[in-house]
Order: C-alpha cells, then structure tokens, then sequence
C-alpha cells in the first residue's frame, strides 16, 4: 500500500503550504527520509522528506500551487502500488528495484521517439525561446531552434523592447538638450532627423541580431528557419520558410510562440492610420503631428512619453480609473501629471466606441464618464489594448497540455505543462509578459530538461513572480519590484510605509531630475522587503539593488548598513532604507 506525503504543519500558526518544486519526478526511487520537494509558508521554507522507501508514484499537487496543511502532495511506494481512487501510479518497472534518476525517468517518458531524436526542439526564437536554446546548447544537449522570421530575437528585438528604447533614448537626448540651458550648456536649434534616427534604431536592432547568430552557432543550436507545429507530444512539423516542410523528432518540446498585438474590432490595422506597436516601431515616414492612443498601459504610456517629448500632440484614452495599473498609484499619478507637462492629453475612465477616418484623419470617438460623447481627431491612431498569445494552431489539441480561458498555455513551477516534456515559456503563458521572464522561464525549462537528462545535477528553482522587476521607459521613468501597499495588506501582512524624495539627493539636483520619489513597503517588525517602488532618474536601473535585496530575503536594515556611494542616485535607496529601519539621515 503506497504512503502519502502530505503538507505539513511547521508551526502553530501555519494553515498552508506552497509547493515549490519537486526535487524528485514520478518513477524515480527514493529512499525513506529522503527530501522529495521544498515547500514555503509565510515564515519558513522547508524541505520535505519521503516517509518510506520505494518510488514516488504520483505528484498530486504541482509546482507553484498552495494548498492547506494536511492535503496529499503525493504518494510513495512500490512501483505498481495501488493509491488513492483515481489516481493512477507509476507503472511496474524492471528498474524499480535499483535507484532510479532523473536521468532514467526522462528516458522512460522519452521511449517512444528515434535514438537519433533532439533533447529539445525549441519554437519560438524571442528572447525566451533563444535563451532556452542557448542554455541547453551549453549544457551539452542536441537542441534546434526553429524560428519563422528571417532573424531571431521575436517582438523583443524587433518590434518591441529595442526599437522602443532606442527611439525613447532619442526623446530623452532632446529632453536633455532643451533643459540644458538651466545649467549654462544653450542648444540651439535642436531638432530630430526622423530618417537618421530610423537607421540608428535599424543598426542597434541588425547588430543584436547579428549575435544572436553566432550564440545559435557557439552553442551548437540549430536553427531551422519555418513555421513549426507540434504533431503531438513528441514531434514538431515544420513548414520551412523557403519551402518544402521538415518533420523533427523531440525527446522534449519548449514553445515559445509569443503574442500579437491586440485589434479592436471597430479599428482594424491598416499600417498607415491606424497602428498597432508593430507599426509604431517600424519605418514610419514621419513624427506624427498628433496621435491618440488606444490604452494607458505600458505599451501606451512609452509611446506617449516618446511622441510628445518629439513635438507630437498626444492623447491617451485609458477605460480604467488611471494609467499603468500595475504601478504603485502614487507613482502612476505623478507620471500622469508629468506627461500633461509634456503636452498629453490623457483621459481616464472613458470607452471608446468608435473609430473612423475622414480623408488623412482618424476620427476616435469615446464616452467620457460623464456619458458625454468627445470626439478626437489625429493624424494617427494607435492601438496597445493588450497581447493576445499565439498559441492558435499550434498543435495543442493533439496534446495533453491545457490552454486557460485566454488562450494561455497552463504550465506548472518548471514551465511544465500537463503533457510531460512539453513547456511552455514568455507571453504564450499567463505570467507577466516581459522579455526578461520570458528568458528566466526558458533558463527554467531548458535546465529542468538537462537536469532529467543527467546533464545537470539540481533541478532548477521556480522563479518567484513576486520579485519580478517591471519596467517603464518614460519620462520620468518607472520601477517596480514586489507588492503595493494594498497587495501586502491583502496577504495579512502587517506593513511599515517610508518614501524618500528625489528632490533631497544630490545627484538628482546635478542631473536637474529631483521629480520623483523611492517607496518601500517592509514588514513593519522585521524589515523584510515586501515592496519597491521607483519614479525617478534612471529608475529602471535602480530597481536591481532592491530586488535582488527581496530575492536574497534581506532586510531593510541590511540595506541601510550597506555604504553606498555619494554623490550618486542610488543614495536614495539607502535613505530609504535607512528611514524604514529608523535611522533616518536626510530623510
């Protein structure tokens, strides 16, 4: 009769558990005492042992899932051991009397397909997908990348993150210049030229690309240029680009098939007049002299801040109570206010109902909340209402994996769907779409691959999304990593506030950029870090001391012992810190 491990009570106080990750996988031998998984609570991290010797027989509750004390996690015996009604268990096995691995377990699952068949075929060459490729390339595994554009890098590299910022740094030099003078440094005559401006954002882009090749090729990763779809859980069809199609055989499948801008059904993209982010990052012939914006989000806010700082009359129209959600709401409604300075027009709280165009005009019509109807009238319009993932078509359906109501690839702590061997990383699963966890989930999939594979001893750890840093490239900029106030309080967490202004730092004043502020949010008894927020010069840099401070589970009172260097920005994170711990120096 199998035994059960079950979720344990670490402490008087402690209801739940979260699982972590598994350090062992169905078939594997294990031996009594033997630690199985590592578990997390409010208070501790623990590992758990094997209450008897045997195989483990089943993984009830997977990666990433918290569950309450006393739930059956799991069960452990003999190979062919009965467990509870509906759970079938691992199957008899002339292995299972010698230890079992990792390493054997995979080759069990993998039986099926050729001797001669790929570790990991990846789809998707975004800066998940070639990261998942490169890692696995280096750990010794035969890998293939396929990749349907002419280069990889995905939206990221060409038509998201890079051609943003490089325009956006564009914005920020003429932010620069025109201020100049308040320092004694006159700019005459500042102007952009659109075309230059277009070749530098085309060779930043090109020479990125460029190394992506020769990391494919340092990594023996081969890169197969098509379209590839799963024919179930062990091969991908390619239809390749110059034609004819290429059938692959995989002991392990990585999709990283990504997302597409999202049309609205009454403002079809038409590449001229109305936008998608795609186009707005592609070879426009001009500065627009007005657009609206369709979305207050991230996507929406950076280019609104990149286009009104050009000489663009910008309006945003945002159906939320406020712009960037995400964000702490103070820091949202300082950059709201900052961007108006700029010359937007941002409205909150409205619909937008219509979209037409008359002659070079594009007509955007939206019910304010007062009922009132207002139309706006642009010479563009752009559409950043969200990024639907590409999942449609790709052969799901002839797995075991699930897709969510959005379309999302459901995926368990090591991006593991609910169809052994295939992962699933970046925005095709419902986690925060951002191209560097895109990367950390394919390091995720791509190392838990190696590691069932013998190449690699430990499994990987699941990523912890509560310490993500996100990003916003405006002007000011924005950062954040952890909770807001509300998110902590939610959770029970009892929390201490304490905000340092850019106004009180010295290099801030040099640089003529004290708008802004740095926002902690700490246990109020022991310091722990639970949040941080930035609006301010070079936040997005900023932001990497405080959240590799979370990731190390650090307290406030370590950062305020820490000597930071003076004169310089991130001064501000230590008065920071130095005020929530109570020694408090400027603040």
């Amino acid at each position: 009769m199998a035994d059960k491990i079950l979720m344990p009570q670490l402490g008087e106080s402690i209801a739940e558990g979260t699982i972590v990750r598994w350090l062992k996988r169905p078939g594997d031998a294990v031996r009594k005492d033997e630690n199985v998984l590592v578990i997390s609570t409010d208070k501790v991290e623990a590992e758990i042992p094997s209450p008897a010797a045997g195989v483990l027989l089943t993984i009830d509750v997977h990666e990433g899932k918290t569950v309450p004390v006393g739930t059956v996690l799991g069960y452990v015996g003999a190979a062919g051991d009965r467990v509870a009604a509906g759970v079938k268990a691992a199957p008899a096995s002339s292995s299972s009397s010698s230890p079992a691995t990792a390493a054997t377990a995979a080759a069990r699952v993998g039986s099926a397909v050729p001797s001669d068949a790929y570790d990991l075929v990846v789809i998707g060459g975004g800066p998940g997908g070639y990261v998942a490729a490169a890692r696995a390339g280096a750990l010794g595994l035969k890998v293939a990348l396929v990749e349907k554009d002419a280069k990889l890098g995905g939206t990221c590299l060409h038509r998201g993150c890079i051609p943003t910022k490089a325009l956006l740094h564009a914005a920020d030099v003429v932010t620069e210049l025109k201020e100049a003078a308040r320092m004694g440094v006159a700019a005459e005559g500042v102007r952009v030229d659109w075309a230059q401006l277009q070749k530098h954002k085309a060779q930043v882009v090109s020479s990125n690309a460029a190394g992506l090749d020769h990391l494919m090729k340092s990594r023996n990763v081969e890169v197969i240029k098509g379209t590839g779809r799963l024919e179930g859980a062990r091969a991908v069809a390619v239809a390749l680009t110059d034609g004819g199609a290429r059938a692959l055989a995989a002991k392990n499948v990585v999709i990283a098939v990504g997302s597409k801008p999202r049309e609205l059904p009454f403002a079809k993209f038409d590449g001229t007049r109305i936008l998608s982010s795609d186009h707005a990052t592609g070879a426009l012939e001009k500065v627009p002299g007005s657009l609206c914006i369709i979305g207050g989000g991230v996507i929406g806010i950076e280019f609104a801040s990149l286009f009104a700082r050009l000489g663009t009359k910008v309006t945003v129209l945002e159906m939320l109570p406020r712009i960037l959600l995400p964000c702490d709401p103070e820091v949202a409604k300082l950059l709201h206010g900052e961007l108006e300075k700029q010359g937007c027009t941002i409205a909150c709280g409205v619909k937008v109902t219509e979209v037409g165009t008359k002659g070079a005009t594009v007509l955007t019509t939206y019910q304010a909340p007062d009922g009132s109807k207002v139309m706006v009238e642009s010479e563009q319009l752009l559409v950043a209402v969200g990024r639907p993932p590409l999942t449609s078509g790709i052969g799901i359906e002839g797995t075991a994996a699930k897709l969510d109501r959005g379309g999302f690839v459901e995926v368990n702590g090591s991006m593991e769907s609910a169809e052994p061997g295939v992962f699933a990383i970046g925005d095709c699963v419902n986690t925060p779409w951002l191209a560097h966890v895109a990367s950390a989930e394919g390091l995720i999939a791509a190392e838990t691959v190696a590691h069932r594979l013998g190449k690699l001893q430990a499994p990987p750890a699941a990523l912890d999304y509560d310490h993500i840093p996100g990003c916003v490239y405006s002007e000011p900029p924005i950062a954040w990593c952890g909770l807001s106030e509300d998110e902590a309080k939610a959770r029970g967490y009892q929390v201490k506030v304490t905000k340092y202004d850019f106004a009180k730092n010295a290099k801030a004043a040099i640089l003529l950029k004290r708008r802004g502020f740095i926002k902690l949010v700490v246990d109020a008894t022991h310091g722990e870090l639970y949040g941080v927020h930035i609006v301010g010069p070079q936040a997005t840099d900023l932001i990497a001391e405080p959240a590799f401070a979370m990731q190390m589970e650090t307290t406030v009172h370590d950062l305020a012992t820490t000597v930071h260097a003076h004169p310089t920005l991130y001064e501000a994170i230590w008065e920071a810190a130095s005020s929530a711990a109570g020694r408090a120096v400027h603040g």
